[in-house]
C-alpha cells in the first residue's frame, strides 16, 4: 500500500470516529469548514498562482446570505446553502471581471479594496444586523425531512461535504483545465503563445474558488449559528492565506493541515493566553516559513520523494 493511501485511510478512520473519541463535534465542524475555505483558496493561490487579499468577502457573503434566509425567510438548510453559494459566485464573478486583468500586487490590492467594499455593505445594510451580525441562525432540516439539531448527525453531513469538495478540487486540478491553470502559473507567456485565453481560465478559476469558499461560509454559519463582521473582515482573509502557506501551497492536504493547526491554536490557546494567541500563531508561522519553505505537507512530501529515489 502506498504511503499516501495509508495516510488517507488513517485520516478517514479518525474522522469517522470523532464522536466516539469524545472530541467536541462543533469544534471539528468548525475545523472542517475552515479547511474547506483553505482548500478553496489553495485552488486560487497554489494551483493558479493568484494571490487574493479579499477572499473572506466570498466566505462571509455566503454566511450572511444563508443566515438571513434561514432566520428571516425560514428557508430549509439545503436551499439556503445553495443560495449562499450562488451569492459568493455572483460576487466572485463581479470581482473577478474587475481584477483579473491585473497581475501581482495590483491584482491583490484590487481584491483587497473590493473586499473592503463588501465589508462596509455588511456593516451598513439593514438586513445584516450591523456590528451585531445575525445571531441565532437555525440549522433547520435537510430537505424538510431530517432535523439537524443533533451535533453528531450534522458533523457527518459536514464531513461528507468536506470530502465532496476535497475530491472535486482534486478532480479539477487533475483535469485538462487544471493542467492549463498550472501552465499559466508556471509560465504565462508560454501559455499565451500556445493559444490559451489566459484571462478566461483565470476568471473561471477565481469564480470557482469564490463559490467553494462560499460553500464553506454557508456551512460555518449553520454550524456556529451566527454570521458576523469577522467573517468578512480582512483578518479572515489573512488567516486563510496563513493556513494555506503553513500547510503548503500547491498540495491537496496542506491547507487542511494548516487549517487544523490554526483553528486548534485559536480554540485552545485563546482560553489560556488571551490575545497573545495571535502573537503565538505569528511566531509559529515565521518558524515554519523559515524552516519549511514549501509548507509542512509540501516539505514532508519532498523529503519522502527524495528518500524514495534510490
Amino acid at each position: 500500500m502506498r504511503l499516501s493511501s495509508l495516510f488517507y485511510l488513517l485520516a478517514g478512520l479518525f474522522a469517522l470516529s470523532v464522536p466516539l473519541l469524545g472530541i467536541y463535534p462543533v469544534f471539528m465542524m468548525q475545523l472542517l469548514c475552515f479547511a474547506m475555505f483553505a482548500c478553496a483558496y489553495n485552488l486560487l493561490l497554489g494551483f493558479s498562482g493568484m494571490l487574493s487579499f479579499g477572499h473572506a468577502a466570498f466566505f462571509g457573503a455566503a454566511a450572511y446570505a444563508t443566515s438571513w434566509l434561514t432566520t428571516a425567510r425560514g428557508w430549509d438548510a439545503a436551499p439556503a446553502i445553495m443560495a449562499g453559494i450562488l451569492t459568493s459566485t455572483l460576487i466572485g464573478g463581479i470581482v473577478g471581471v474587475i481584477a483579473i486583468r491585473r497581475r501581482g500586487i495590483y491584482f491583490a490590492m484590487i481584491t483587497l479594496a473590493l473586499a473592503q467594499l463588501i465589508y462596509f455593505v455588511c456593516l451598513e445594510a439593514p438586513f445584516t444586523g450591523g456590528e451585531n451580525g445575525l445571531q441565532g441562525v437555525p440549522r433547520g432540516t435537510l430537505f424538510g425531512l431530517v432535523p439537524l439539531r443533533s451535533d453528531v448527525l450534522f458533523y457527518y453531513l459536514v464531513l461528507a461535504a468536506f470530502l465532496l469538495q476535497y475530491a472535486f478540487i482534486q478532480r479539477v486540478v487533475q483535469s485538462p483545465f487544471g493542467q492549463v491553470l498550472k501552465a499559466i502559473r508556471e509560465n504565462e507567456p508560454r501559455a499565451i503563445s500556445l493559444g490559451y485565453e489566459v484571462n478566461r481560465y483565470r476568471l473561471l478559476a477565481f469564480v470557482l474558488s469564490a463559490a467553494l469558499a462560499g460553500f464553506a461560509g454557508s456551512l460555518k454559519a449553520l454550524v456556529l449559528g451566527f454570521a458576523t463582521l469577522s467573517d468578512v473582515q480582512q483578518a479572515s482573509s489573512g488567516e486563510v492565506i496563513l493556513m494555506t502557506l503553513l500547510g503548503g501551497t500547491g498540495t491537496f492536504f496542506g491547507p487542511v493541515a494548516g487549517a487544523a493547526i490554526i483553528v486548534t491554536l485559536q480554540q485552545y490557546l485563546s482560553e489560556i493566553v488571551g490575545g497573545w494567541v495571535t502573537v503565538i500563531i505569528g511566531a509559529v508561522f515565521m518558524a515554519c516559513v523559515l524552516t519549511f519553505r514549501r509548507g509542512l505537507v509540501g516539505t514532508m512530501a519532498a523529503l519522502w520523494r527524495r528518500k524514495a529515489v534510490p
